[in-house]
Formats: C-alpha cells, structure tokens, sequence
C-alpha cells in the first residue's frame, strides 16, 4: 500500500498546532504556537481571542511545518483537521482552511476527534502500547476512562460529573493567585510543599472514591482549597503546601478510579493522555503503583501531552487510509462524543 503524507491541523481551544505524519514512516515536522501568554491576563481562555489568533498564526505554521518536513503543499495525501470537540469558532478556523486546502490540491480531508488524537498520541513514538487498553483521558474540560480494544472501537467507562480534572486545576490556581495555565504552576508550587501538612478538618478528600463506580468529581475540591485558603493562608507555606494536598487528592483519586478500570476491564495496559497527563507526580504514581501490579503504565511525550498537531496528524492519517474522508460539506462540533465514532 502506497504511503500517506497528511497535513493535521489543531485549533480546539488556545493552542496552534500544526504536522506532518506520513503513514509507515513516522512523524515529519509539527509546530506549535501557545496563547497561554495572551490568555494568562484574562485568567483563562478568551474564546473570541483564540479564533482571531489561530487566523494569524495558522497559514504562516503550515508553511513553516511544510518547510520543515522538506515538502511542498503538492506533496500532501490528504488534510485531518480537528472537528470537535472544542470552542466552535476555534474549530471553524482550522476546519474552513484544511477543507479549503484540500479541495483546492484535490486531496482526501477529514475532520478528526480531539480526544481520539490523545488518546492515540502514545503512537507518536517507540514502544507503542498495544490494544487493549484502558485509556486515562485528562485534557482540558475532559477527565475520562475509556476501554479501548481498536481504533474506534471506543467505551466509556467512566467521566467527571462536574468540573474536570484540568478545570479545577485552573480554578485552583486561580484561587492562590500562581497563575494561568493552572497545572504548571500548581505543580511547581507543590515542589516546594508538604501534601500531609493538613489534618483535622482541612484534610483534603479523595471525592468519590468511597463509592463503586469509575465517575470523577473535582468541584468538591475546588470549594475545599478554597476554603482552606481563606483560614490558613496567613500561615507559612501556605500558598505551596494547598497547591501539594491539592496535586495529591487529585493524583490518588486518579490511581483509585484506574485500578478499578483496570479491575474491571481485565486490560494490563494503562495509556494517560491529556495535558494533566504531563504532571509529573501523577505519572510516579501511577507508574510506582500499577507498575507494581504487573500494569505497563505509557504516555506520550511531554511535547504531546499538550494539543497539537501531530496527534491530529496521525490520527488522521490512519482513518484516511482507510478509505475515510469528508465531502464537500464540513462542521465543527463542541460536543462529540467519541464512542460515535466509526471503527477502521
């Protein structure tokens, strides 16, 4: 079978990516241009800001990405775009431009699922994990289990009910004052830390995990470090010691509900994907504790645990290859749910 070159393209939310998978060889070239500076003023993504900004930076990316790879737009196979989910107006930019790409080079385009770009992202690398696993899903608005047998072949087994392990990251940061993005800064401040320096009634609870059942729930605990802040925060080492407690809480709910996937579903692999998946303590943990379970624990690489092209990329690549593709008409989808999606 004749090789694919294809063009991902990602514009879900506050980061440009852009890359070139070419099936049976591996990743050519991606570029990748952050909002995190102009959003940090607002404390959080402006969804109007993000749309223009894409608008700017995404024709000069390709044609740097492009560059990169040593190719020509006449080069490419086909086009994979994010479809969804995301903030519609940031989809809308780069779906309008892959579509209008492709149709001008008359190649195949397709619009790709964000979170089944992370949850295939692993594959950028050596050591792919093989199917099945159970996949760990922690990017932005999304904390999900899922069992994974096959491309598209996709069960949920479990989702947060309120705010996402990402969001609350945010908020929680947000409430200490560290700053934006919240998952670095929450993660340096609890370098410094003690995560068992609370007791008593400031002890900070694991939600849910007192209960069957592999749902998540953060909201809780955003309420709880913020009213721990407003009683302890004149003690020394406040600021680092919530931002520790609160990393852990997270940390150990997530071992919690993955042991019990990993229970239920029998799968002795584990893929964490997402950006929350770049958190260092979480990826000890869970390493530290699966891995002791006989569990092969994979992520990606740091450098793809953010959005980015490349995930889209490949992901792209595979369903185009499959004879999958778009026609004329293209959307964008704020709300997808990944279990719709068809197998190869």
């Amino acid at each position: 079978m004749k090789s694919m070159k294809v063009l991902g393209i990602e514009t879900s939310c506050d980061e440009t990516g852009v890359a070139v998978y070419e099936t049976g060889r591996g990743l050519l070239a991606h570029s990748l241009y952050s909002q995190s500076a102009m959003h940090a003023e607002y404390g959080g993504v402006v969804p109007e800001l993000a749309s223009r900004d894409h608008i700017q930076k995404l024709t000069p990316l390709i044609r740097a990405t492009l560059q990169q790879a040593g190719l020509r737009a006449q080069d490419l196979d086909g086009v994979a775009y994010t479809r969804g989910p995301g903030l519609v107006g940031a989809l809308l930019v780069g779906s309008a431009l892959g579509r209008a790409l492709a149709l001008a080079l008359g190649i195949p385009a397709l619009g790709v699922h964000h979170m089944e770009g992370h949850l295939l992202a692993p594959m950028l690398d050596e050591g792919a994990p093989d199917f099945p696993f159970v996949a760990l899903l922690v990017s932005g608005g999304h904390t999900q289990l899922m069992s994974v047998k096959a491309v598209g072949d996709y069960e949920m087994l479990g989702r947060s009910v309120d705010d996402a392990a990402g969001e609350a990251f945010d908020k929680t940061a947000s409430v200490l004052g560290l700053g934006y993005p919240g998952g670095p800064a929450i993660a340096e401040a609890a370098d410094s830390g003690d995560p068992d320096h609370f007791s008593g009634r400031f002890a900070f609870p694991r939600p849910m995990t007192d209960r069957p059942g592999l749902d998540f729930s953060f909201s809780g605990l955003k309420t709880f470090v913020i009213n721990t802040w407003a009683a302890r925060r004149d003690e020394p080492a406040a600021k680092e010691n919530i931002a520790a407690a609160f990393q852990q809480a997270v940390v150990d709910v997530m071992l919690v509900k993955c042991r019990r996937a990993i229970e239920r579903t029998g799968f002795k692999t584990l893929v964490v994907a997402g950006g929350v998946g770049a958190n260092r303590r979480l990826r000890q943990c869970l390493v530290d504790e699966l891995g002791a379970e006989g569990v092969r624990v994979c992520f990606p690489a740091l450098r793809f645990c953010t959005d980015n092209g490349a995930m889209i990329a490949l992901a792209g690549a595979l369903r185009l290859a499959a004879g999958q593709h778009d026609g004329l008409n293209f959307s964008a989808r704020a709300r997808w749910p990944m279990q719709a999606l068809p197998g190869l």
